[in-house]
C-alpha cells in the first residue's frame, strides 16, 4: 500500500480534514486575535472561527472561511474546543519559517471530535499534537492615534455624529474625510472604551485593507477588519468591546 493511500484512508476517521498550500495565511489571520492565551474553535461546512475573550469585556473573531483552504472536509454540523493558542501560532510560524526562500510550506489540519487532540501535519510530515478542552461551551493614522497613548488604565472616547461636524476630542474623523469610505449615522453618540482593550485590535488593523466600525445604541462598538493575505484570498477579523461604563459621584457614594 502506497503512503498517499495510508493517508487517504486515515482521513475517515476524522470528522474535520483542512488542507492549506500556505500555512503563513493561517498564522497571519490568528496572529490578529491573539491576545489571550487560550481561544475557542467553532467549525462547520463554511469554515472556522477562532474566538478569544476577555472578561466578557473585549471578543475578537478570526473568520477563517473553508474557501481559503485548498481542501476543506467537515462530516459534522458543527464541533466546538478549545486550543493554546500561543502554541499554535508558535508551531505554524515554524511551519511557515520559510519565507526568506521565497517557498511555502503546506498544512494539514485533522481533528477525529469531542476528547481528541487537534492535529497538525506539513510537507516532511511532522505531527504536533495539541491537547484541546471540549469542555467549554464556552488604514496608518489611526493607529498611530492608538498607539501613542500609555494605555494602563486610560480610556479613550468616540463621538459619533450625523452632521461630521460636531466633536471636541484629540481626534477628529469628518464623514466626507478621504479616510471614510461610506458613513452612516442617526443619533450623535458619546461612549468611552479602555484602551487597553482597544489595544490589541491595532494588530489586525495593521494588516487590514478596509475597516467597518459599528457602535449600537447601548455603545457595543464592533471593529471588522478585511485581511487580503499573501494569495489574494480575503478573511475577516472582527473585535467586539463594551463600552466603559462611567460612575458618577453619587453612585460612588453610595457604592462605597
Amino acid at each position: 500500500m502506497s503512503r498517499l493511500t495510508q493517508q487517504s484512508g486515515d482521513d475517515n476517521r476524522y470528522i474535520l480534514v483542512a488542507k492549506l498550500d500556505n500555512a503563513r495565511n493561517l498564522h497571519s489571520i490568528l496572529k490578529a486575535v491573539q491576545f489571550k492565551e487560550s481561544a475557542t474553535c467553532f467549525v462547520s461546512s463554511n469554515g472556522i472561527k477562532v474566538t478569544v475573550e476577555d472578561a466578557k469585556c473585549v471578543q475578537a473573531n478570526a473568520f477563517v472561511q473553508s474557501g481559503i483552504f485548498q481542501e476543506f472536509i467537515f462530516k459534522e454540523e458543527s464541533a466546538t474546543f478549545r486550543i493554546n493558542l500561543n502554541v499554535l501560532l508558535e508551531c505554524l510560524n515554524i511551519f511557515g519559517s520559510s519565507k526568506d526562500t521565497g517557498t511555502c510550506t503546506a498544512l494539514k489540519m485533522c481533528y477525529a471530535g469531542y476528547g481528541s487532540p487537534l492535529i497538525l501535519i506539513n510537507l516532511i510530515n511532522l505531527i504536533l499534537w495539541f491537547l484541546v478542552n471540549n469542555n467549554s461551551t464556552h488604514v496608518i493614522s489611526f493607529i498611530n492615534s492608538i498607539c501613542i497613548f500609555d494605555y494602563n488604565g486610560c480610556v479613550i472616547q468616540v463621538i459619533v455624529s450625523p452632521f461630521g461636524d460636531f466633536s471636541n476630542c484629540y481626534l477628529d474623523f469628518p464623514k466626507d474625510s478621504d479616510m471614510v469610505e461610506s458613513f452612516e449615522c442617526q443619533q450623535t453618540q458619546t461612549n468611552r472604551y479602555k484602551i487597553s482593550l482597544l489595544k490589541p485590535s491595532t494588530k489586525a488593523l495593521q494588516l487590514s485593507s478596509k475597516i467597518s466600525i459599528r457602535m449600537d445604541n447601548r455603545g457595543f462598538l464592533s471593529l471588522q477588519y478585511m485581511i487580503i493575505n499573501e494569495d489574494g484570498q480575503v478573511c475577516f477579523v472582527e473585535y467586539l468591546c463594551a463600552p466603559d461604563e462611567e460612575v458618577d459621584e453619587e453612585e460612588e457614594e453610595e457604592l462605597g
